[in-house]
This record gives C-alpha cells, structure tokens and sequence, in this order.
C-alpha cells in the first residue's frame, strides 16, 4: 500500500557543499582559537591582555555556538503529504478535529480580529460534523463572547461563500483585504455583498467595544450574557462554558442547508488568589473541556492571530498521523510560523526562511519537531499525558454521540475549566502544557518525545497558517525577549535537553534544541564584540593579526566564508539581498538587546529575585505606523533601555572609528594593517546602524527616536571613549 506521506532528503550536491563549508570553516575556527592561545601578548599594559582573555572567550562561545547549529544542518528532511491518497482510502473514517484557539486581552487582541480566526478554521474543507472550534478568552470579555455570536451568524454565509468559489485564504479580513480581478457577475455580486455584511458585523463589534457597552435587545436573545450579570473582570470570574453552535443540531446548518461545526466559547475560571499558568493553563483548561464535549482524536492549536490560509490543512496533516506504517508513531505535527503583513524585505527578520526551511527541518530530520505553541496538530493522547505504545494506532475510530443536552455538557464542562480541578492532578507536570516556563509549549513538545513518540516539520509550499507579525521595532524586540528568556529558562531546568533527553532523544535532536535555548547568552560575546574592539580601536590596540601575517588568513577565509555562505543559503530559500542585510542588521540588534535582557531575567530568576511573567504582543496599530513599515522604516517611536543601548552601540562605533582613523593616519599610535580588521568591524556596524542614525539625527517623524534617547546615546558613548583601558 502507498504511503500516506513520504520524506526526502537533502540532495547530496547541497550535502556536499555543507559538508565542505562545515569543515574548512572548523579548521579555521580551530587555528583562531590557537592564535588566541599562542599570541597571548606579554606585555603591553593590562587592558590590552583583559581584552585578549575576553576576545578568546568570545570567539569560543560563538565557535560552540556555530558548531551546534552546523549540527542541525548535518540532517535536513522534508515531509510532502498526499491528501489524495487520503481521501480515496478514508474520506468515511476520517477522524473528529478540535480546534482550540486562544485570546488573552480584547484591548490588545481586538475581537474582530480574534472572529475571523475563528471563522477561518470553521470553513475548512472538512466534514463539519466532524470539526469543532473552541475559543479561550482568558479575559472573560462579554465583547469577545458577543463577537463569537455575530461570527457565527455570518458563518452562515461565509462558509457556502468559500466552497462555492475554493477560497483559500479563508479568514475574510485577510480575504477582503486583497486585490480582487473577478469577470463573472455572479460571483462580483455575492462578493460585493458578503463583504458589506462582513464590514457591517465588524463595525458592530468595534462600535460595542468602544462604548463599552451592549445594548439590552442583544443581551436578551442569548441566555449565555447572564454570565456577565455576575462581577466579571480580567482576573477574577467563574467559569464560563458556551456552546454557541452544538454540531449534532440537525437545524444548525447554513444557509445551504450544510451542517455547521461545533463552536464553543470558554473562559476558565480565575481567581485572583490562584496561579492561573498564563496560556498554558488556558490550553489545558481546552483540553479537558474539549474531550467533555467533542472529544476529537485530533487536536490543532492556534493563536488567535494565526489565520488559516490553506483550506486542505487538515487534510494535510491527517495523512502523517494515518499513514499505515509510521502514522502511530507521531504525536504531533508542527507548521512553521508564517506571517501576513511582512514588509518586502522583511524589515524586522520575523519570516526567517532558512530556520523554516533549514534548521527546523534539520531537527525534524531527527524525528524530533520543535513545538512552538501554535500552528500545531496533536494526538489528543500524546498531549494528555500518553506514553507512545504500539496500540495507539487507531485515531479514525467512530466515536458514540454524547446524547447529554447542551446544558448538561455545559455544566459539565464548567467543572473542568475550574480553578480547583487541576489540584492534585498531573496537569501542568505529565498531562496537557508544562507549567512554569515562559515557553512552555517547547518543554513541553520536549516531554512528549521523551515520552518514546515522534514529531513531524511540516513545511508546505503555500503556508498553512499566517499570524501577524510586529510592525514595531518594540514589540519585535519584547516578544524576542520573551521567547530568548524562555528558551534559557528551559536550560538551567530539569528539562535541559542534554540532561532529561538523554537515552531518550538522539544527540542531533538535543543539540537542535540547544541551537534555540542559547540564545540569550549569545548576547554576551555580541556585546564584548560590539564594544571592545572599537574602544581597542580608539586607543590604538591592536586585537587581531596583522594582513601581511599567514595568521590573517583564517580570520579572512572564516569571516568570508560564513558570509557568503549564508548570502547562498539565505537566497536559494527565497530571501532577497536585502532581506538578507534586515535580517544581520536584526541579529545584532536582538543579541544586545532582548536576547540581554533575557539573560539577564533569567539569571535575576535563578537566583531568586524574581519571578517569570509573561508579556502579550499587542496587535494593533495605528495608520502611520503601519504606513511607515511598508515603506521600509524602521519604527523606534519611544524611550524604551534597548533604543537606548542600540543607540549607544551606533554612537560608540561612529566615535571609535572617526578617533581610530585620526589617530592612526595623523598621530601614528599604529600601523594601518595592525588594525585594519577592527576597522572593517566598525565600519560593518556603521553600515548596519544606518537606520538608527536616520532616527537620530534626521528623522522627525513619530517613528524616530526621541531627543532624550540621543543625549544617553551621546554621553554614554563619550564615557566609554574617554575610559582609559
């Protein structure tokens, strides 16, 4: 019998030249690492040998680094589905599909928003007696309960909409959103007025959000509004349960006629005096009050930005999870994190195809996916707790109707979504999400392969999901923070890979993870990197061979090598040059900024100072704003301490390589070719910082950087010239 998917390897001619780049660039590693060593300066003064110490230091860690990433490349695979072979074999057993999507705040996750998520994923190509959507609002907001209503009228119309026409992109925001070329009149007419309806449901929403208010006559059509009759804030209200759409309702159907998905609102309860576990929590409450309701074997959990853009996703997936011979095998399938509104050269670094194509792909090459907490397919078992055994097989198994009323399944439900449930229970530990990590959902994908079970790097031609990225250079940097905290938070614990993997993972797929959970120390070499050489610059010092020594040679080949390596790699996966130059500038910018602050957290944590908090990305912005990033400029807007530091790097590299080269061409501290690469290394940083001068000094837009934030920059910098080494 055909398989259901199949895997291919990396060609050998690209294998090859890896292999080749890997090697040569390690030798060279190897010879810098013993010029350190061998050239240790005498003499001299102190500062010029506390630089070398730090400089070795430096270029170890980044060589550890870099050896630990080649390692993911060393097993690149890509899985290619075929849906068709799915649907031949069992198009009558296929298997029920919940949905779990989460919201946390309805000021920073608007309810339109949030709906047409929702209305996205209840329009698959799917049977929809066989899909339910759950929605979690973990703020208890009656605005997004009331929103779900009005989604669920409109899914009326939008669902035949999408099957009639084979919409793809199946959230209407996004749908309506572009350029439409439509010749049949038909087809102009009902788009022209399902789209009216659309705008009128959204302008609705957003008019009751704004007045804070809604009105009686809504209130009274749905008995689900005297939840709200009670005192309900963000932190503090009982569960609240909502079957909006009970799919074995055989008068629940559209205006085709066609049966409608199950849809379901959720709050679990909060109580200010219990630890609710941020979105982990959240997705565990799901969890439990989806298998009371629905019960579906398989499980996708989104985001509520994370629209669904390829109607057969399902379809997709399904074909890894039944495939007769390695479909047992496979506890969950991760997607890559795609994005919508991404500007042309990909400004911000939010779309990274060579992680998406590459490095992801080469730790799923070791059966061993990264679960990143969205854009995911789960077997329900493996999420709850299961141990992988032979006898999982079966998910397509018909599963007996609840004949239970909708209020009972409510009242049921609502038991599970409580603050006290979880009591002396393992979720949090063995079942559903880890608790206690900013990144939960990584530990736990890690505990789930530690459990004997495998996982799958999906990553389709046409991206299956697309969320909405940052606009801002703020909110990219925060949510960077986070993750980059979170990920080392994972290292210091018991989950660190290298020890609780062990036995359990292959080598390739610990060291995968560890590619991710240094991030933030990357920070430190960055920063000594960033700062050093150039003040070593400024008082003459000369850190690195001379270009007529043969110790030249491997800082050259290395320093070239891996750059043009990384253009090749970065372009054969579809970036532009530019897009490549966004995405260095972004590196820098992270490492010593967020990927800092996330070190420094994480540290502050461990020695009990603090406590991890979790910060939500907010998705709104204003017109200028988004106006502003189309065009490719960076936005900046306030006085936040990382602006500060980024500004300060630029300044301090400006100042050391004016005062470097004065110095070196009028006053002779020293030969132009003893310092010839901290000069190179300057000037890529001024090359690199050219948007953050614009911000400084020629801007006046909302988007620059403030003046206060330019006087720091300045003073700072000065210091740092003037402090004798």
């Amino acid at each position: 019998m055909d398989p259901l998917f199949e895997t291919k390897k990396e060609s050998a001619k690209a294998k090859f030249f890896h292999r080749v780049y890997a090697a040569t660039v390690f030798v060279g590693i190897c010879l810098i690492l013993n010029y350190r060593l061998v050239n240790f300066p005498a003499g001299g003064g102190g500062g010029r040998r506390r630089a070398w110490i730090g400089i070795f230091m430096a270029e170890f860690f980044l060589s550890l680094f870099w050896i630990i990433s080649q390692s993911v490349r060393w097993n690149v695979k890509h899985n290619l589905p075929f849906k068709d072979r799915l649907s031949l074999r069992y198009e009558e057993k296929l298997p029920g599909v919940d949905i779990l999507v989460c919201t946390a705040d309805p000021t920073l996750e608007p309810p339109a928003m949030v709906i047409s998520t929702v209305l996205s994923v209840m329009s698959y190509n799917y049977p929809p007696e066989k899909l339910s959507v759950y929605l979690s609002d973990d703020a208890g907001s009656e605005f997004t309960f009331y929103a779900l209503l009005e989604a669920s009228h409109f899914s009326k119309y939008w669902i035949p909409f999408c099957k009639k026409y084979n919409v793809q992109t199946r959230s209407p925001e996004a749908y309506f959103a572009q350029k439409f070329d439509v010749k049949d009149t038909t087809h102009t007419q009902e788009l022209l007025a399902i789209k009216k309806q659309y705008e009128d449901m959204k302008n609705q929403i957003e008019s009751a959000t704004e007045k804070g208010s809604i009105s009686e006559e809504i209130r009274s059509q749905r008995k689900g509004f005297l939840e709200w009759d009670h005192k309900v804030s963000k932190q503090n209200h009982q569960p609240i349960v909502q079957i909006i759409i009970d799919g074995r309702d055989t008068n629940a159907v559209d205006n085709e006629g066609c049966q409608l998905p199950t849809l379901v609102y959720m709050a679990r309860e909060k109580r200010p005096e219990c630890p609710h576990n941020f979105k982990a929590g959240a997705m565990n409450a799901l969890i439990r009050v989806s298998s009371e309701i629905s019960n579906g074997p398989i499980i996708l959990n989104l985001d509520c930005d994370m629209y669904a853009n390829d109607a057969d996703a399902i379809r997709e997936a399904l074909c890894f999870f039944m495939d007769e011979k390695r479909g047992h095998e496979i506890a969950f399938v991760q997607h890559p994190q795609c994005f919508d509104i991404i500007s042309e050269n990909d400004l911000y670094g939010h779309y990274n195809l060579v992680e998406n194509q590459v490095e992801l792909a080469g730790l799923g090459g070791y059966d061993a996916a990264m679960y990143c907490g969205t854009a995911c397919f789960h077997r329900r078992d493996s999420l709850s707790g299961a141990k992988y055994s032979y006898d999982c097989r079966n998910i397509n198994e018909a599963r007996n109707k609840d004949k239970r009323s909708v209020d009972e399944l409510e009242k049921a439900s609502k038991v599970l979504a409580s603050c006290s449930y979880e009591k002396d229970t393992q979720w949090g530990r063995e079942m559903g999400l880890v608790y206690g990590y900013a990144v939960e959902d990584v530990v736990t994908g890690l505990t789930i392969q530690c459990r004997g079970w495998k996982s799958m790097h999906y990553n389709p031609e046409r991206p299956a999901f697309l969320g909405l990225a940052p606009v801002t250079l703020d909110n990219s940097l925060v949510q960077i923070k986070r993750w980059s905290e979170g990920l080392f938070q994972i290292f210091f614990s018991k989950y660190c890979p290298f020890i609780y993997g062990y036995g359990k993972i292959k080598l390739g797929a610990r060291m995968g993870y560890c590619n991710y959970l240094l991030w933030a120390p990357l920070s430190l070499p960055t920063l000594f990197y960033v700062i050093v050489p150039p003040v070593c610059l400024l008082h003459g010092i000369s850190l690195f061979p001379k270009v007529t020594s043969l110790w030249f040679i491997p800082f050259a080949y290395v320093f070239t090598t891996k750059t043009v390596y990384s253009i090749y790699e970065s372009m054969s996966c579809g970036y532009t040059l530019k897009s490549w130059w966004n995405f260095q500038r972004m590196q820098i910018i992270r490492r010593a900024t967020a990927f800092f602050f996330g070190f420094a957290d994480v540290i502050i944590e461990q020695l009990g100072l603090s406590q991890t908090a979790f910060a939500i990305t907010a998705k709104v912005v204003t017109e200028d704003v988004l106006k502003r990033y189309e065009q490719e400029i960076m936005e900046f807007g306030s006085s936040s301490v990382m602006f500060t530091i980024i500004a300060t790097l630029a300044m301090l590299n400006l100042l050391s390589l004016i005062g470097g080269l004065i110095n070196t061409i009028f006053l002779e501290f020293g030969a132009l070719q003893n310092l010839i690469s901290q000069i190179i290394l300057c000037g890529l940083m001024i090359l690199v910082s050219v948007p953050i001068y614009e911000a400084l000094f020629l801007r006046r837009d909302k988007g620059c950087l403030p003046f206060s934030v330019m006087l720091k920059s300045v003073v700072f910098a000065s210091l740092a010239c003037l402090m004798p080494l």
